[in-house]
Parts: structure tokens; sequence; C-alpha cells
């Protein structure tokens, strides 16, 4: 039987090199796509990415419709004859709509998809087009078929869009709960629609820790609509939780969901003051002590290598040891006791040398209680505001960073009400300014709920409003509309 005959290197070569020829014919294909510049021209760009990633289908690139009136909800495509043809025929043409400044075409200030599936390499291909538009400041999803899968990528993509601070993304469930995604660490974004999304208590859980832990907080977000979906009092009760630590979330809607007087009650405690867990508690004595130390707070962080929580039976373990100096036991104690008193040395007057006859302890507290009440210095973190001791709890004067929240179409009931007006009525004893300059509730939207109009305890909450905002605001889309689209 006969060897085969082993081939020489010339004939190898000869072999060898279709092959290498194929190769190096799809490695420059890949770099060509990823050496395309985007001109910063969507509709160019758009096409051209479309063609080198094989998608024939190309999505035109049109300006935004005008809204057929001022009601017209955001996110619902305006119903010109043309609109009401492809509802009825089931077919929804691909198109980007934008919005640009004096209609020119490398200012699109506004990107809108609605109504088509957007694939992953459709996404892929966003993800060049969109960050090289140098004006884009919003997107909207309406309706685009997203899934979790994709909800990463979509997170990278804002994140390579310096400029842009609003998404809407609306009627896109995800089975997996992932939204909280785009309220993460690296999000710049602003402005978040999850409206008719079919979010439950276990997605609100999720957003309401994204919103904030003891550990961290989204510092970003400003507005954040929740409405239309399915969130009940379990629910209510995450974004309360969320909203204990956040100070950066001035308006939240949560109106047409399933929430009753249990999830208002959550609400409204987080709104007025509120006692601390023992873990907050032990927390906060931890960043105080830091401060004292004159400590950032980042380097206190990093010399303990844990976040800043506190949580569960190591929390005392975490805390700087008291054997290595005995000056360390004696700062921890008189933390102990100004964490009960509260007030501080006023750094700013020097001390009087005369005599104080006439004037008392008790007039010496309050002088100094007015003079930390003019520092108007915002605390690095909220559990680092001013407290106080009431039956042997520590006491903060909660969240009032929160401007605007909207429960309308709800289930909430007198009770609940109560709750509210009760809150806003011991805001309003306070000084002016609240916590750390801010003036707390200005706007609270409950119409349509479980009590009748007529009821007195909503007319009085209704002229305390008045009177905190004397200016009317226009009334937001979910009050006026009766479903979602």
């Amino acid at each position: 039987m006969r060897r085969r005959r082993e081939r020489t290197p010339r004939e190898k070569v000869a072999v060898a090199a279709p092959e290498e020829e194929a190769r190096n014919a799809a490695r420059k294909g890949e770099q060509g796509a990823e050496e395309y510049q985007c001109s910063g021209l969507l509709e160019q760009d758009l096409a051209e990415l479309c063609a080198r990633a094989g998608i024939a289908a190309v999505p035109a690139v049109t300006p935004r419709p005008s809204p057929a009136g001022p009601a017209a909800a955001e996110g619902e495509e305006p119903a010109g004859p043309e609109t009401r043809t492809r509802r009825r025929h089931g077919h929804v043409q691909r198109c980007v709509q934008v919005e640009t400044e004096h209609d020119d075409p490398r200012s699109v200030r506004e990107v809108f998809v609605r109504g088509w599936t957007v694939e992953e390499e459709m996404l892929g291909v966003l993800g060049k087009c969109l960050p090289a538009l140098a004006h884009l400041r919003a997107v909207h999803l309406w309706r685009a078929g997203l899934t979790d899968r994709l909800l990463p990528a979509l997170t990278t993509l804002l994140a390579r869009c310096p400029g842009l601070g609003t998404l809407s993304l609306e009627g896109n469930p995800l089975p997996e709960h992932s939204f909280h995604l785009l309220m993460g660490p690296g999000s710049t974004l602003s402005h978040l629609s999850l409206r008719n999304n079919g979010i439950g208590d276990e997605a609100a859980r999720l957003i309401g820790q994204s919103l904030s832990t003891l550990s961290s907080s989204n510092r970003g977000l400003v507005s954040l609509v929740l409405s239309f979906n399915r969130i009940s009092d379990v629910g209510a009760g995450h974004i309360a939780q969320g909203l204990r630590w956040n100070r950066s979330l001035l308006s939240l809607s949560l109106a047409h969901n399933d929430i009753g007087d249990v999830g208002a009650l959550r609400l409204a405690e987080v709104l007025g003051p509120f006692t601390l867990t023992h873990a907050e508690v032990v927390e906060r004595r931890r960043l105080l002590l830091a401060e004292a130390l004159g400590q950032p707070q980042a380097q206190a962080e990093a010399r303990s290598e844990h976040a800043p929580s506190l949580q569960g039976s190591a929390a005392a373990e975490r805390l700087p040891p008291a054997k290595h100096s005995k000056g360390m036991a004696k700062k921890k104690e008189l933390l102990r006791k100004d964490d009960l008193k509260q007030p501080k040395k006023p750094t700013t007057a020097p001390a009087d040398p005369r005599p104080t006859r006439g004037r008392g302890a008790k007039a010496a507290s309050k002088e100094k209680q007015s003079v930390e009440a003019q520092d108007p210095a915002e605390p690095s973190h909220p559990l680092l505001e001013p407290a106080w001791h009431r039956g042997g709890h520590v006491v903060l004067p909660g969240n009032r960073a929160l401007l605007n929240l909207n429960l309308a179409h709800n289930h909430i009931t007198e009770r609940g009400l109560g709750a509210f007006l009760a809150v806003l009525q011991q805001q309003q004893e306070e000084q002016p300014g609240g916590a750390a300059g801010r003036p707390g509730l200005l706007r609270l939207s409950l119409q349509r709920n479980g009590f009748p109009p007529s009821c007195e305890a909503f007319a009085r909450l209704r002229e305390l409003l008045q009177r905190r905002d004397p200016v009317p605001g226009p009334r937001g889309r979910e009050e006026e509309q009766g479903a979602a689209p």
C-alpha cells in the first residue's frame, strides 16, 4: 500500500492561500464597518451602517409629525389617515422620527422609534449612529420589542451619548425586570419614563434599590415616571424605601397603579420625620466619626474596604477598633453624646469674653441652633442631616427633596389621604427652606382615588398645596387619560 505523498512547502502555501484570503476579506469587512466614521447626518450614517451590517430593510429617517392636539400623549402615534390605515392593516412602517433645531439635519435633538421591533443588529447600528449626534438630548422607544437580553446594550449606547438626558421606554414589558439597569452607577439620565411596561412589585423592588440603599444612591435622576403599571402596596413600599436616602429625585409619577392605603402610608412616612434602624444608627456614627477625624467620605470607605453600608451583626466589626488608642475611645464616647445632642459649636463667630449673666443655658442652646440653621452646607450623606432624639431613637427630618408626587387613579382612601395631609402640615410648620434648604412637596396629585372629591381632608390638602405653590401647573397627562396606549 502506497504512502500518501506529503505536500511540498510550495503546495502547502498554494492550498492555504484561498483560506487565508477568505479570512482576510472577512477581517477587512469587519474592520471596514468598525472604521466607518459617522458624519453626524443620521440618514446617511444609518443607511451606510445598515448596508455594512447586512440589514436590507433600512428605516427611513423622517421629521416627527406634530401632535394632533395639546392633550396628545407622548408615546402615542399621531392618528392621521395614514396612521389609521397602517393600524387597520396591521402594518407599521419602519422609520426613525427626529426632531431637529431649525430644520438642520445635523442638529437632531430627539429620536423616536415607534411600533416596530428593534433587533440586536439594528440596536448595534443605532449604537454607532446616535453617539455622533452632538445635539441629541432624548430617545423615545415606544413598543420597540426590546428584551432583557438587549437592555445591557441599550445602557451601553446611552453611556456613549454624553448629552443624552431623557429616555422614554414605554410599552416594552420585560419578563426579567431589567429596567433597574438603566439607573445604574454609570447612568447619565436625568429623566426616565417607564410608562406602561407591566412593572410589578419585583421590578419595583429593583428600581427602589437603584434609587438608593444605605451604601449607594442615584445622584443624577431628576424625574421618574412609573404610571400605567401594576405596582401594588408592596411595590410602593419598595419605592418608598428607595426614596429614604435619595436626595436627587424631584418628581415621581405612580399614577394608574394598584396602590392603596398601605402603600400611601409607606410613601408618606418617608416624606416626614422617620426613625433610624439599628444598622442606620451604626452607619451614621461611623460617618460622623470619619467627619470628626477629618476624613473625606470616599477615604473612609477606602480604608474600611467596605461600602458605607453597615448592615447585620457585622456592623460593629467594621468600626475603627477602640484599642488602637485611648484618644480614639474618648472621641467615640463624645461622638455618641453628640449624636443625641446634635448642635455643633459655631465656628463662624468668636466666643464672647463678657459674662453671660441673665442668658442662661437655654438661651445659649437656642443661639447655637439658630447659627446651625443658617448653615446652608448640604451633608455628603442624608444620614448626616441634623437629627434629634425622641423616645430613645434617632430621628431624621425625612425626604424633603421630592417636589412632585403623582398618585392619581389608584385605590387610596381617606386614611392614606390623612397621612399625606399630616406630612404637608408638618412641612408647612417647619422653618422655611426645610432640611438642607429644600421646601418639600409642592404638588401632590390624588385625583380619582377611593375617597370622594368633596371630602374635607382633600379640600384642606388642596388649600395647603395652593399656599405652598401658588403658581398652577399643567395637569399631567396621566390624570387626563383614562387608559394607557
